[in-house]
This record gives structure tokens, C-alpha cells and sequence, in this order.
């Protein structure tokens, strides 16, 4: 008896509702999108064609803002954000996905393809939605 196991793939659990941000926009004005968006990870867009997608967390503003008494009003975005970022592929097993994230210590990713953003990957999604049919 044969038990094969489907492969979930980064691309059916990533969410593709995210927002990208300018770096020069001010934290002030990123916290009011992960307000507004309920968002949870903010994708800074490129300058040109040879820069690199930059990612922010609220942990982020958090740790390099909050912490160290800063004002969000003050601080760029580019100056707390992650850059560049590790990047997982659409057709990425999520299992491979899931331990990519434990050895480097990320909570989610962006999922990219032809240089384009085409989505976030999480623990979460990976567990909510790659989970949901076993």
C-alpha cells in the first residue's frame, strides 16, 4: 500500500495579499499601514533594477525604534528594515520551507519568482493552510 504524500508548495499557502512601501517613508507612516492593513510584514519595493527587496517587521520598529527611544517620525524605514532578505521560491516544498526558516531564524518570507514579489510565506500560512487537508 502505497501512502504518497502530497507536496504543499510555498505558492498554496503563501498569502498574496501584501503591501510594498517605499524605504524613505518614515516608520511613522509604516505603523499606520500595519494598522490600517492589519498587516504583519511590510516588503520595501527596489530603488533600481540592481538593489534588493527590503522587508519590515513590527518587531523591527519595535527592537530599533521603541527600544531605543526613537522617533517614529524621525526614522526612515530604511533604517530599520531588513535588507536584503532571504527569499523562498513558489514551487519550494513548504517542508524544506518550514526548515529554512528554523536555520535561519525567520518567522516569514517573501516568495519570489522572475524577480517579482508574488507573495508572503509564514509559519503560520505554512501550518493554517499546508496543514488543512492532512
Amino acid at each position: 500500500m502505497s501512502t504518497e504524500r502530497k507536496v504543499v508548495r510555498t505558492r498554496d499557502v503563501m498569502t498574496d495579499e501584501f503591501d510594498v512601501i517605499d524605504g524613505l517613508m518614515t516608520v511613522a507612516d509604516a505603523v499606520k499601514i500595519f494598522r490600517d492593513k492589519d498587516a504583519r510584514v511590510l516588503i520595501i519595493n527596489k530603488r533600481h533594477d540592481d538593489d534588493e527587496y527590503g522587508m519590515i517587521l513590527l518587531s523591527d520598529i519595535a527592537k530599533k525604534v521603541v527600544a531605543k527611544d526613537r522617533s517614529p517620525e524621525r526614522v526612515n524605514v530604511y533604517e530599520v528594515m531588513a535588507k536584503p532578505v532571504i527569499s523562498v521560491d513558489p514551487h519550494m516544498d513548504i517542508r524544506y520551507c518550514a526548515r529554512l526558516f528554523e536555520n535561519f531564524g525567520l518567522a516569514h518570507a517573501p516568495v519570489i519568482e522572475n524577480e517579482k514579489v508574488l507573495g508572503i510565506v509564514s509559519y503560520r500560512s505554512m501550518v493554517l493552510k499546508g496543514l488543512q487537508d492532512n
